[in-house]
């Protein structure tokens, strides 16, 4: 097997991982950066709507960065740690003018500064945006960047097996190219996890086919512990049928949710922010219309845009209407869109601190999705996605280089050929559970069991039937014996850290007797600050989730009742 050293390994080509890798190359040292696809197919390109930050002398005049960071407490229903929050505003502004000085095309106010929109939970406007395809503008201009820096290599379309470690130190990672299914082993002292999220653990969901939990799920098996698994987000518009992502964009430029009776539902659920609620609390509102007979045959409700004007959609939402057009059959200028809730962000991830540093073993560090700040608490708020992974993949990439610049390489490569052998055993069985079948059922479950509404029985019944499919998933195989672009076999390691990944998430959540932000419990339909106010820190077990718990982190604001 080829080896070769590096000293960080950055797993993820996303925004959080390219902006790490700028930092850490600046700083002299040798960065490779390992993704399953070409960087710019990144989900990061997928974020549509717009980027959140405080910029002196071009935001609102009532704004201030203690607005923003009140915000972002309240919309994650005071489950963030407020240094996180006070931090990401601080560096927000900061954050978007170097994306501008690189070549980032923002949109702009007639007086040439960058454009502003509302965006859910905002008290004022400050999502700046490149129409509806921010995500992909900031990733390709972060990537052209990232690739003039001679000491980045780029392992595009290799998958991460495991982590490779010597004791408590992270010792680097193996992979495998797809094309070939050849392994390598990439020694190094710093490891970034920036694998991005875990959409595909439900029947519906806003993500693409890469956000498959490989970040956690390799953490997990490492003995690293996710933080606040529990909470994950459903977006309320997602196209119906295909669950593609219609941006928050478009109910920030005037678009209204309508039910089957032409109402304005949203004012019955939030008086004073309508449409532009917090997302958790718009995706249960719709919920409820639907579920009590006010939603559209097939389970959907509407999203009228018509009175904004063909030319005003082409400009601003024209991602929205292409979308419409050619996976519903829907011209938006003309009637409503067809949209439903789908799963779409996760709050929890690696447990990291304000540094982006983990302390379950020495070495390895987490930003952008696949890290639990904790920035976002119980509920992100939109447009702060993008700036999380841009603000946190910078901190960590600074905590990285301060690191390296004190720790040397261990000198081990201890479970190497075992991490590669238990790869091959998916090729090498001739029969058993086929990943197809696995998953399938799997993604039913967390729909049905573990998503917008919830309570003790539907949640007990997930952790049940999850446990059994990872018992069954220990004689996995699949058909395709070739070693050329076998996407079957790595489709069965995706599975397995699916239903990794899938247990931690059902037993937290079975395990939070409350509600809160985007978790909520039928049989609990309070916040529990009393007992509650704490994040879970969820291990993997042999058989089962270890859970314990860690304080929230308060500096400014104590918790209110959650109003909008």
């Amino acid at each position: 097997m080829e080896k070769k050293e590096y000293d960080a390994v950055i797993l993820g080509g996303g925004l959080a991982g390219l902006m790490a890798a700028n930092i850490v190359a600046s700083a002299g040292f040798s960065v490779a950066v390992v993704s399953k696809v070409f960087p710019t197919r990144s989900h990061s390109a997928a974020a549509e709507g717009g980027i959140a930050a405080y910029i002196k002398g071009n935001s609102d005049p009532n704004d201030d960065p203690d607005f923003m960071s009140y915000d972002e407490v309240k919309g994650g229903d005071y489950l963030v740690d407020q240094d996180a929050a006070e931090l990401l505003s601080a560096k927000s502004g900061e954050i978007v003018h170097i994306l501008d000085a690189w070549g980032a095309p923002f949109n702009r106010q007639p007086d040439g500064r960058i454009a502003l929109r509302y965006f859910g939970g905002q008290t004022y406007p400050r999502t700046r945006f490149v129409a509806d395809k921010t995500g992909m503008a900031l990733l390709h201009t972060l990537f052209e960047h990232a690739t003039g820096f001679k000491n980045i290599d780029f392992y595009n379309e290799y998958y991460v097996l495991d982590i490779v470690k010597e004791g408590k130190d992270v010792n680097g990672l193996v992979a495998m190219e797809m094309k070939t299914m050849d392994p390598v082993y990439l020694k190094s002292r710093a490891l970034l996890i920036a694998a991005g999220g875990l959409g595909m653990l439900y029947k519906h969901t806003t993500n693409s086919y890469i956000n498959t939990g490989d970040g956690y799920g390799i953490a997990l098996r490492s003995g690293v512990a996710l933080k606040d698994p529990e909470f994950v987000q459903f977006h309320p518009t997602g196209l119906y049928p295909s669950d593609i992502l219609i941006s928050e964009a478009a109910r920030a430029e005037g678009g209204i949710l309508k039910n089957n009776k032409g109402e304005r539902f949203m004012a019955r659920y939030a008086p004073h922010k309508f449409d532009l609620a917090p997302r958790d609390i718009v995706s249960r509102s719709m919920t409820i219309e639907i579920r009590e007979g006010r939603g559209f045959k097939g389970g959907y409700l509407g999203l009228d845009l018509t009175h904004l004007g063909k030319e005003y959609i082409m400009e601003r939402l024209s991602l929205a209407y292409d979308a419409a057009k050619t996976f519903s059959g829907v011209d938006a200028t003309e009637e409503m869109i067809p949209v439903r809730p789908a799963q779409h962000y996760f709050m929890g991830g690696i447990d990291v601190d304000i540094t982006g540093s983990n302390h379950d073993l020495n070495g390895i560090f987490a930003a952008g999705e696949a890290a639990c700040v904790s920035v976002h608490g119980a509920n992100r708020l939109g447009s702060n996605s993008l700036l999380e992974t841009l603000v946190y993949g910078r901190e960590t990439g600074d905590s990285m280089v301060n690191f390296l610049k004190s720790h040397k390489n261990v000198e081990s490569n201890s479970n190497v050929d075992d991490i590669v052998n238990t790869a091959y055993l998916y090729i090498k069985r001739e029969s058993g559970e086929h990943f197809g079948t696995l998953l399938n059922e799997l993604r039913d479950i967390m729909w049905e069991n573990v998503g917008i509404f919830r309570d003790k029985k539907k949640l007990e019944e997930a952790v049940g039937k999850i446990s059994d499919l990872r018992k069954r998933s220990v004689n996995m195989y699949v058909t395709d014996k070739s070693s050329n672009y076998n996407t079957e076999v790595f489709n069965a390691f995706e599975t397995r850290n699916m239903l990794d990944v899938a247990l931690a998430v059902s037993s937290a959540a079975l395990n939070r007797k409350e509600t809160r932000g985007a978790h909520y419990r039928d049989d609990y339909p309070n916040r529990d600050d009393d007992n509650w106010m704490k994040h879970t820190v969820a291990y993997l077990g042999d058989s089962e989730i270890k859970i314990s718990y860690k304080p929230v982190n308060f500096t400014r604001w104590k918790p209110e009742p959650r109003v909008y």
